[in-house]
């Protein structure tokens, strides 16, 4: 035996294991910066500073939700997409308390480390405008197609090294112009006078940045416009979020301020994790599994649902405290948080149900079917009420079931339908029980939108539930067929019985009756002549010969009640009697072991009953040339064949009224079975098998 050794075994194991681990490591290194940053602008600029203008709606509406969005997605994923938003959200936080600590501390511009300060806060504007735009460019996984895409990706980071050049390069300190102050009066001691020749280059980067937006523009609109079909499908809404968002700042940054820019500017921050929340679900963006991205969306929409929710709260409070009293402030936000609330349960009901489904509409499903079918007492009852109970749940236009044949073959037409039932179905689930397939739950489309993972999943429980109901169902619908049947059998045997007691009526008093009386008669008669001396040894021969003549025609009615050979000599004995009194030829077929078989009394009078009961409906109705009984003793079981050449049933076999009837009654008191099939090559063939697990004796 040869052995063969993976190589480098545990590698993908230790791969995802380094993974986590950077994932995790970027995550300890990014959160506790923007957090601390994003802390320190709440603090000064909604409670220490608060007799200024506290301008908290940059740091709360747009940088909040990216950091928390960002944040949450390093805990998920370790895709470069995915870095680029943590990365990009943390500068934002940093940019932001650079700029409230300098305009809360002024003087601060005066120190001599100033520069190096300052050059952290560019630093931080510059690496949040690059990480943007390459998350952007490599939506949704970071993953380019194109030689070009990834060189221009690489090029739009270069500004980053702006802020770090502009201290080595520029002999006074250079500020943001978002800030409002001139750093042109500030010296900058850490310059070095031989590049002040890269100065104005330094400038034109700082406050003109635009060959770095215009290469992740480039990438962004290169592949959602001439890219492949799926790779534009992905992009779509993330597209149309940054051109929203690239508009919305255009006109924030060239007109003068007005409250709807900066709403729209806003709405397009907070819209950006709204998209990407939407890539994980429809596309698997940021390489996040099929399997995890029902439940990482509704994670991550329920924290950015509750992020919101507290800015929208808390936001109008402390932007107005300036114009509010403390109560009034207080009330304010009370009243909000009370008005926002239905909206934060809706946004929370329709996520789960755009993910999941409707859970409450699926639960009550379950709840209710139970009763449903335990109220139904028909199989086409049932059908239905399952039906509606499915569509109900499931929310779908329509549903049909199907039940399988014998055969395992479904019927043509549905057993149970709800709705209107059009069209090809979208998703399916077998009825089985047992290893047998009962039937098929069909579904048209959903009303609205597709079916989830987790409503297939439970139209797959409702199957398996509903499948022994159905089984039970089915087979009380069996059982009262039988009863009917049964009591059926019993009144043919009854009227059978009835039938045979009248015909021997008839033939006693038509028969021998009559010749009891005439018989009589003659006696008398014969008395009579004693009497006178003139009876004659001819009168009492002739009344010897009519008495003999009764008993014979006993002996031939008893022998149709039941034959003295089948008493005396078994069944297949008695059958063979019947041989020479048969109008077309008949053999007989038994070994020597079943010949010397005796079995239960019932049993033997039952088979020669059938046998010549088939022999009959031979005689009259076959117009057969050749006839033929088989016997066979295997498995407990006494097997006949009464098989013949003639024309055959030329349709259905009847089986309410006639022989054929007869036979199944006969059959079936004794708990056997009786098959009419067609002979080859021509003819009938009727097989009977009759239990005999009783003792048996052989023929002494």
């Amino acid at each position: 035996m040869t052995c063969r050794e993976d190589p480098l075994p545990g590698t993908a194991a230790e791969a995802d294991h380094r993974t986590v681990l950077r994932r995790w490591g970027l995550l300890a290194a990014l959160a506790p910066i923007g957090v601390a940053s994003l802390l320190y602008v709440v603090i000064v600029r909604g409670f220490v500073d608060s007799a200024g203008d506290h301008q908290l709606g940059w740091p709360l509406l747009g940088v909040l939700p990216t950091l928390v969005f960002g944040m949450w997605l390093l805990t998920v994923s370790s895709a470069p997409s995915a870095v680029f938003i943590a990365v990009a959200a943390t500068s934002m936080a940093v940019g932001s308390a650079c700029e409230t600590l300098v305009l809360t501390n002024v003087g601060l511009i005066q120190e001599p480390w100033f520069p190096l300060f300052n050059m952290i806060g560019l630093t931080a504007d510059a690496v949040s405008t690059a990480a943007f735009l390459a998350m952007f460019a490599t939506y949704p996984t970071g993953t380019l197609e194109r030689r070009w895409q990834r060189i221009a990706v690489v090029l739009i980071w270069v500004p980053v090294a702006v802020g770090p050049l502009t201290v080595l390069t520029t002999p006074h300190v250079v500020m943001q112009p978002y800030i409002g102050i001139s750093g042109d009066a500030v010296p900058n001691p850490f310059a070095v006078p031989w590049l002040e020749w890269a100065a104005p280059a330094m400038h034109y980067l700082i406050y003109q940045p635009w060959p770095s937006v215009v290469l992740g523009l480039a990438v962004l609109y290169s592949r959602a416009i001439f890219g492949a079909v799926e790779v534009r499908a992905r992009m779509r809404v993330m597209t149309w979020v940054v051109t929203v968002s690239l508009v919305s700042f255009i006109l924030w940054t060239v007109t003068p301020p007005l409250w709807i820019t900066s709403v729209i500017v806003f709405a397009s921050l907070i819209a950006m994790p709204l998209a990407a929340i939407h890539g994980i679900f429809r596309y698997g963006a940021f390489d996040i599994a099929p399997g995890d991205r029902g439940r990482l969306v509704a994670r991550s929409s329920g924290l950015l649902i509750t992020v919101l929710y507290g800015i929208a709260v808390a936001t109008p409070g402390v932007l107005l405290a300036d114009n509010m009293t403390i109560v009034g402030a207080v009330l304010l936000t009370t009243l909000l948080a009370v008005c926002l609330l239905p909206l934060r349960a809706w946004l929370q009901r329709w996520i789960q149900r755009t993910v999941f489904g409707d859970r409450d509409r699926q639960l009550m499903l379950l709840s209710e079917l139970g009763s449903r079918l335990e109220q139904s007492v028909e199989p086409g009852d049932l059908l239905t009420r399952l039906a509606v109970a499915v569509r109900t749940g499931l929310d779908a236009s329509w549903v049909r079931i199907f039940l399988a044949g014998p055969d395992g073959s479904f019927a043509a037409s549905p057993a149970g339908v709800a709705g209107d039932a059009r069209g090809a179905a979208v998703a399916s689930c077998d009825l089985e029980r047992a290893d047998e397939t009962l039937g098929r739950i069909e579904v048209g489309p959903r009303r609205r939108g597709d079916y989830s993972d987790a409503e297939r999943s439970l139209l797959r429980t409702v199957a398996s539930q509903a499948a022994a109901s159905v089984a039970n169902v089915r087979l009380s619908a069996r059982l009262a067929e039988q009863l009917i049947d049964l009591t059926a059998s019993r009144e043919r045997l009854v009227a059978a019985q009835d039938d045979e007691r009248k015909r021997l009526e008839r033939d006693l008093h038509d028969g021998i009756q009559q010749n009891v009386v005439a018989q009589i008669a003659g006696l008398r008669l014969a008395r009579n002549r004693l009497q006178r001396g003139q009876l004659t040894a001819d009168e009492l021969a002739a009344l010897q010969d009519q008495a003999r003549e009764t008993l014979t025609d006993l002996r031939e009615l008893a022998h149709g009640i039941h034959p003295p050979v089948l008493s005396d000599n078994g069944l297949v004995a008695a059958i063979e009697s019947s041989v020479g009194k048969f109008p077309i030829p008949l053999t007989v077929d038994a070994d020597d072991h079943l010949r010397a078989e005796r079995f239960p009394e019932d049993v033997e009078t039952t088979a020669y009953y059938v046998v010549r009961e088939a022999l009959a409906n031979t005689a009259k109705h076959a117009n057969a040339s050749l006839a033929s009984v088989q016997l066979v003793q295997d498995d407990g079981h006494l097997r006949i064949a009464i098989s013949d050449d003639g024309c055959g049933m030329g349709g259905p076999a009847p089986v309410s009224s006639g022989g054929l009837a007869n036979i199944r009654d006969r059959v079936a008191a004794l708990r056997g079975s009786v098959n009419v099939m067609d002979n080859d090559p021509s003819g009938t063939r009727v097989v009977v098998e009759l239990p005999v697990q009783r003792g048996v004796d052989r023929v002494g």
